[in-house]
C-alpha cells in the first residue's frame, strides 16, 4: 500500500476555512481516513502479507504541520512528537521516501522528525555534500513470511527530488546535494538484487512525466519516475509522488529488458491509497514477480479511524485555537476570487507588507535611497479576509507556502523582461473576442503561483499580443521606466532561487534576506497595525488590455 504528498493532513479538516475539508469532487483528506482503508486491506490480505510505504512531502502543508515546526516546535527541549510521526507510527508505516517539502523547515526539524518515526526515511539521492555518501538510508529491506517456508524479501528504494537544491537552497547549500533519480537508481537496484531482494519497489518523490515543471532550471529531470522505470532494469513497481496527480495503474516498458514496470500515484493529502498486488512464483531458487497490478482506493468512502482522531485530538484543538486567534480588524471584506486577472487589494496587501519590510531592513544603508518594488502571486483563489475581525487563519490563507523574503537588485530593462515572462500566463485573446476568465489563465500549464504581479510600477498586459510583447505603458512615478534605472526588488526565496525560471532574478545581487516566513510577516504586520483599510494601500497599478482597451 502506498500514500504520497500527505502534506501535514491527519484530520479531514481545512484549517484555513475552519471546517471539514471538501472540494468540488467531494474528496476527503488525512491519515485518519487512510488508516481505515489500511486496516481493511490488512484484514483482507493478512497483516503479514502487506507493506505500507509513502513517497514523501509529509511535514509541510497545513497549519497543523506549521504549528509543530514553528509555534510549538518538535526541536525544542522536551518538545512534542510531531503529529505526522505519531499517526504514521500508529498506522504502522514500513518506510517513507523524503519529499522536497521535508526540507522547508530546515535540516534540524527534518532530523528530529526522522528520529521520532518508527520507520526509515529513505533518500538514496540525498547525499552529504562533502563525502557524497547517503545522508539518509537509501533503502529498507523487508521479509514477508509465506506458508511455503520460503520468505519473500522486498526492497524499498527511496528517491527524492533534485529540485531541493534549488527550491530549498538556503537550507541545504553546502550540506547536501541531490543527484538525478536515474543515476542513483542504476547504482542501487543491482545492489538490492545482489542482496537477495525478490521484489524491488521504488518510492519516488518525482512525477511520472519525464519533465521539469514550469521551466525550473534544474540540472536533473524533476519528474523522472517514468524514466527510472524505462532505463533502470530490475524494478518491479514505483510508487510515484510529487505531481499531485492520480494514476491508478500505468505500465512503462524497460528499454533493456522489455519488462513492464508498474507505476501508481495516489493523488495527494491522503485522498487516495494505492494498492499494489503482486503474484509471485518460485523459480530457479528464488521468488519472482509473475504479475503486478494496482488500483487506488478513495478515502471518501470510509470514516476516520477513531484511534487516530482520539490520539491527536488535543493537538488538533490546539491548532484550531491558534488559527482562530484574532489579530486585527478589516474595514471591508476582501477576496482573491478574481485576483488572477485583476489587481485586487489582498495582493496589494502582500506587496505592501513585503515593501515595508525591505525598506525597513535597508534603511540607513547603501541602497536605502533606491525605490523598492515587490512581487506577489495569487497563491489561492479562495483566500479572503472578512469585514470585521481578522484571524491568523485569514492572514495565513493569503500565503499558503513557507516562502521567506529577499531583496534583489534589478534594472528597469530586467524588470520589463521579468514582467513579459510572467505575462505568458495568459492565453492570447484577440481584440473583440469574448473573454472567459475560466479559460484566460494558466497558458502553457503555468500555475497561478508562477504569475507574478509587481507593485510600485504601473503597466498594462495586452493579451491580444503574443507572449514576449505584452507589457505596455510601463511606468514608474508617472514616467516611462528607464532601462538603466536600478530598483530594489522584494521577492520570495522560491523565485529568487530560480523557481519558475523567471529571467535575471536568480543571478541578481542579493541585498538582504531573512528566515521568517512571509506568512508570519503578514500576521505580525496585521497585529501591529490593528486595522486593515484597503483605502490606505489598494490601487489599480496593472490591468489587462487589448489594443489599449481594458478587458475588465
Amino acid at each position: 500500500m502506498g500514500t504520497t504528498d500527505l502534506h501535514g493532513n491527519v484530520f479531514n479538516w481545512d484549517y484555513f476555512t475552519d471546517r471539514e475539508f471538501d472540494d468540488k469532487d467531494h474528496n476527503d483528506v488525512g491519515l485518519a481516513k487512510i488508516s481505515t482503508l489500511v486496516n481493511a486491506v490488512r484484514k483482507e490480505k493478512g497483516r503479514g502479507n502487506t507493506l505500507l510505504i509513502d513517497a514523501g512531502d509529509t511535514i509541510q502543508g497545513t497549519q497543523l504541520s506549521y504549528y509543530y515546526a514553528k509555534v510549538d516546535p518538535i526541536t525544542a527541549r522536551r518538545g512534542p512528537v510531531h503529529p505526522m510521526a505519531q499517526a504514521m507510527n500508529r498506522i504502522g508505516y514500513d518506510a517513507a521516501a523524503l519529499g522536497n517539502h521535508e526540507f522547508n523547515y530546515g535540516i534540524p526539524v527534518l532530523r528530529k522528525f526522522e528520529e521520532q518515526c518508527d520507520f526509515p526515511l529513505l533518500g538514496a539521492n540525498a547525499l552529504d555534500a562533502k563525502t557524497l555518501r547517503p545522508a539518509f538510508a537509501p533503502y529498507s529491506m523487508h521479509r514477508l513470511r509465506t506458508p511455503y517456508g520460503r520468505d519473500v524479501r522486498v526492497a524499498v528504494l527511496g528517491l527524492t527530488n533534485p529540485g531541493i537544491a534549488l527550491w530549498d537552497k538556503m537550507n541545504v547549500q553546502g550540506k547536501m546535494v541531490f543527484p538525478g533519480l536515474e543515476e542513483q537508481a542504476a547504482k542501487w537496484v543491482p545492489k538490492l538484487r545482489s542482496m537477495g531482494a525478490d521484489v524491488v519497489l521504488v518510492s519516488a518523490h518525482s512525477g511520472s512525466s519525464g519533465t521539469s515543471s514550469y521551466g525550473d532550471q534544474l540540472p536533473y529531470v524533476e519528474n523522472a519516475a517514468g524514466l527510472v522505470a524505462e532505463q533502470v532494469p530490475g524494478i518491479d513497481a514505483i510508487l510515484v509522488g510529487h505531481a499531485h496527480t492520480e494514476i491508478a495503474e500505468y505500465f512503462v516498458e524497460n528499454k533493456q529488458t522489455g519488462k513492464k514496470v508498474l507505476l501508481s500515484e495516489p493523488l495527494k493529502w491522503g485522498q487516495r491509497l494505492t494498492l499494489f498486488d503482486f503474484e509471485l512464483v518460485w523459480a530457479k531458487g528464488r521468488w519472482a514477480v509473475e504479475k503486478a497490478s494496482s488500483r487506488v482506493l478513495n478515502s471518501n468512502t470510509v470514516a476516520e479511524d477513531p484511534r487516530i482522531t482520539r490520539m491527536l485530538g488535543d493537538e488538533h484543538k490546539k491548532v484550531v485555537a491558534y488559527v482562530n486567534q484574532v489579530i486585527g480588524t478589516s474595514t471591508t471584506a476582501m477576496t482573491t476570487a478574481e485576483a488572477a486577472w485583476k489587481d485586487e487589494p489582498l495582493i496589494d496587501l502582500i506587496n505592501l507588507v513585503q515593501t515595508e519590510t525591505v525598506q525597513a531592513a535597508l534603511a540607513g544603508g547603501e541602497y536605502a535611497t533606491l525605490p523598492v518594488l515587490s512581487q506577489a502571486s495569487c497563491f489561492s483563489r479562495t483566500a479572503k479576509v472578512p469585514a470585521g475581525q481578522i484571524t491568523i487563519r485569514d492572514a495565513a490563507g493569503l500565503y499558503p507556502f513557507e516562502n521567506t523574503l529577499e531583496a534583489r537588485l534589478l534594472t528597469g530593462a530586467q524588470l520589463k523582461e521579468y514582467l513579459e515572462y510572467s505575462a505568458k500566463y495568459y492565453v492570447q485573446t484577440p481584440a473583440g473576442a469574448a473573454v472567459d476568465p475560466a479559460r484566460l489563465t494558466n497558458a502553457e500549464g503555468t500555475p497561478d503561483y508562477n504569475y507574478d504581479v509587481v507593485s510600485g510600477l504601473t503597466y498594462e498586459v495586452d493579451i491580444a499580443k503574443p507572449k514576449g510583447a505584452r507589457i505596455v505603458n510601463l511606468a514608474f512615478e508617472g514616467k516611462p521606466v528607464d532601462p538603466k534605472a536600478q530598483f530594489v526588488f522584494a521577492v520570495n526565496n522560491y523565485r529568487a532561487s530560480g523557481g519558475g525560471a523567471f529571467p535575471h532574478i536568480a543571478g541578481a545581487r542579493q541585498l538582504w534576506a531573512n528566515s521568517e516566513e512571509i506568512r508570519n510577516t503578514i500576521i505580525t504586520w496585521v497585529r501591529a497595525k490593528g486595522t486593515v483599510d484597503p483605502k490606505a494601500f489598494a490601487s489599480v497599478d496593472w490591468k489587462l488590455t487589448r489594443d489599449g482597451e481594458p478587458v475588465f
